[in-house]
């Protein structure tokens, strides 16, 4: 499984209905591993409730049945993605594919947690409709993608729009929730005029989409709300801890937080023996490594969470320390990945530093043949000066240092033998994780034709992409996979997906509460923002109430 990046959707949906106007959907999540199951009755014609799910999830494939079974006088869920989804991806499965028995069995098996904590005896009698979508959605999956979900990996959440409060996508436009309503007034470069671009000071992706979710299905339960609240009010009395989380979530990698790494040990790779798989096993491993790499930086930090929340009073900083902090399974986990990495890698942002960590990331003495094929390469590239690469490469702390100055050196120097030689002073040398290296030549730089050494000519803006023969042979052991006995280790993290799955969500929800939320009123003047008080059935009453966004234009803008 490879994840795209960015801010992207990563939902699979699944829909199906029956003639009791009853729809059910299963939204599987690529990016963190999750299946959110729901299953409602259509109070209307035009499929309101569906829209506002769809909407929540902006799925990019929706996988549908081929008959209609909506009853008389409603569209039916397929021609609805036709009519309003045009633009997402629309997939039929047969109707067999849809079998709620297998679906609950599928659940059952896959889900982190104990079926009888989630209540599946119960939900299974009632709740058929999403348990057969769940069923074909993950038939899907592992179809696609060439894929098997690993037993008790998957967060399942059920019955999900009880909890929350689904608001339709009418009103989120209207009240500004995602974008501003008049872009062309405010202009496309002002899109602080929504109250999630305002509050959006998240560090994390996985933080900032449990920001949008918060906003577009606000919580409903009275309970959890005064408990985050009570978070926020010792957050706000305690400068310390404050201060403290903020330090501390940023030495995590911002891929923990947005479940990265989670679904590269949740999905294992179908054993097939065919040669044409082979580049896609290869780029398999290497993400597999650079997901143990990041891991191992994650564990490493979680002592300094430790510390910090050491002597936390309210009841979901308290809870998470001892649901966290306390638990001896990471340490564990970080224990097998010692024995197997090397002490000194660490998770590297930069592309070029990141693959070369991945290369020689494995202690050496842990597989005779890679330490034979880096040794190999090492001994062909001795002897080069060090001097260019210090003033001219990104490098990064962890990686053996003689390591990253050979290889570089030896494409670097590559470079400035093309400059000199055929008079390209602006030629560069880019680095992305699917071509690897490759050449940079602004158009206006060329004379007539390129030389007939340089292919995969591409014209790109301004300037012409290509490589060399030398270039890719150089650079073959950064896009190459070297062997990594990695098996073993992986296998034995994937035992305790679940609790990285913990990790993943404590993490994506203190960013919010500490970086969005608590940093949002720290900036405010002292006592701008009030506690509210839920109750169950009173009247709604606001007294000087704010407006986040009008504010922002007028400072004295206070609602009557």
């Amino acid at each position: 499984m490879e994840d795209e990046g960015g801010e992207r959707s990563s939902f699979i949906t699944g829909l199906i209905e029956n003639r009791a106007k009853e729809v059910g959907v299963a939204a599987f999540d690529l990016r963190s591993a999750t299946l959110h199951l729901s299953q409602y009755i259509e109070t209307s014609s035009s499929y309101q409730n569906t829209k506002t799910l769809l909407h929540f999830y902006d799925p990019m494939v929706i996988i549908v049945s081929p008959n209609k079974l909506a009853p008389d006088g409603m569209v039916g869920v397929s021609e609805l993605v036709d009519r309003f989804y045009a633009s997402v991806r629309k997939v039929v499965m047969a109707r067999g594919c849809f079998d709620d028995t297998k679906g609950a069995v599928l659940v059952k098996s896959l889900a982190a947690k104990e079926p009888s904590a989630l209540g599946l005896d119960t939900y299974y009698k009632q709740y058929y409709l999403c348990l057969a979508a769940a069923a074909a959605t993950i038939k899907w999956i592992e179809a696609e993608k060439g894929v098997i979900v690993t037993n008790h990996s998957l967060l399942v959440t059920f019955n999900g729009s009880f909890d929350h409060m689904n608001i339709d996508a009418t009103s989120v436009q209207n009240l500004e929730i995602i974008e501003p309503l008049h872009v062309a007034l405010w202009g496309t470069s002002n899109k602080k005029r929504s109250l999630f671009h305002m509050l959006k000071t998240t560090k994390t992706i996985g933080g900032t989409r449990l920001l949008r979710a918060n906003l577009l299905q606000p919580l409903k339960d009275i309970e959890t709300i005064n408990t985050r609240l009570d978070c926020l009010d010792e957050l706000m009395s305690n400068e310390q801890l404050f201060f403290g989380l903020s330090q501390v979530l940023r030495k995590f990698p911002k891929e923990t937080g947005k479940l990265k790494v989670l679904c590269h040990f949740c999905f294992k790779q179908k054993k097939v023996t065919s040669k044409i798989t082979d580049v896609v096993n290869a780029r398999t491993s290497q993400i597999l490594i650079s997901s143990i790499i990041l891991l191992k930086t994650a564990l490493d930090a979680l002592p300094l969470l430790t510390k910090v929340l050491k002597d936390a009073q309210s009841f979901l900083l308290a809870n998470i320390y001892k649901s966290v902090c306390e638990n001896e399974k990471y340490s564990s986990i970080r224990k097998r990945i010692g024995e197997v990495i090397d002490e000194d890698v660490l998770h590297a942002r930069v592309p070029f530093v990141a693959r070369t960590q991945q290369c020689f990331a494995v202690k050496a003495g842990i597989d005779g043949l890679l330490d034979i094929a880096r040794r190999s390469f090492c001994d062909t590239s001795e002897g080069f000066s060090t001097s260019y690469v210090v003033q001219h490469c990104s490098l990064s702390f962890g990686l053996p240092f003689n390591i990253i100055i050979i290889i570089s050196f030896s494409i670097h120097n590559l470079a400035n033998k093309y400059r000199e030689e055929l008079k390209l002073p602006n030629l560069k040398l880019p680095f992305n994780n699917r071509q690897g290296f490759y050449f940079s030549i602004p158009q206006k730089d060329i004379q007539g034709k390129l030389p007939s050494k340089f292919i995969q000519v591409v014209k790109h803006g301004n300037n012409i992409h290509c490589s060399t023969l030398e270039l890719a042979s150089v650079s073959s052991i950064i896009i190459e996979q070297i062997p990594f006995p990695y098996s073993a280790l992986v296998d034995s993290i994937r035992e305790d997906v679940s609790v990285l799955t913990l990790l993943a969500e404590v993490l994506c929800l203190l960013d919010m509460i500490v970086n969005s939320f608590a940093h949002t009123i720290s900036t405010k003047p002292v006592d701008r923002y009030t506690r509210p008080k839920f109750t169950e059935n009173g009247p709604i009453a606001i007294d000087s109430g704010r407006h986040p966004i009008l504010e922002s234009i007028h400072n004295d803008f206070v609602v009557r």
